[in-house]
């Protein structure tokens, strides 16, 4: 299966395990696959720059860096028409219409009150580690 994850759940897998990081050890372990953007990869290492001050015993950096170059990268186009309540999370939704993704892992609830567009499913992590168990 491939998944797209939003950026609050990456950067708590690598950061702070638990649930989110039960998504990147099935990616590891080949399970799912993970699929993204350019535009969700500039959000990704623009927060985890910002993180890194935070947290220097963590090399955010390098670990996303190592997911993104083993990650599917597609390249599609913006939605026509604004979706999400925040624009800045149509990213993911356009990732997922260019990729043929069915499932987006979020804990935003915003982009989650838009689970159904185009027939993608908005899951949180918790929902996607007991679905997929």
């Amino acid at each position: 299966m491939r998944i797209i994850v939003d950026t609050n759940v990456l950067m708590s897998a690598i950061l702070f395990g638990g649930t989110p990081a039960r998504i990147l050890q099935a990616w590891r372990e080949a399970t799912v696959g993970l699929v993204m953007s350019p535009g969700i990869i500039d959000e990704y290492v623009q927060v985890a720059e910002r993180l890194s001050a935070r947290y220097p015993g963590v090399d955010v950096q390098r670990i996303l860096a190592l997911i993104v170059q083993n990650a599917e990268v597609v390249h599609g186009s913006p939605l026509p028409v604004p979706v999400c309540e925040d624009p800045d999370d149509d990213k993911f939704l356009a990732c997922a219409v260019a990729a043929n993704v069915e499932v987006i892992v979020s804990g935003d609830k915003k982009l989650r009150a838009v689970s159904g567009y185009a027939g993608i499913r908005v899951v949180t992590p918790r929902q996607f580690v007991d679905e997929s168990t």
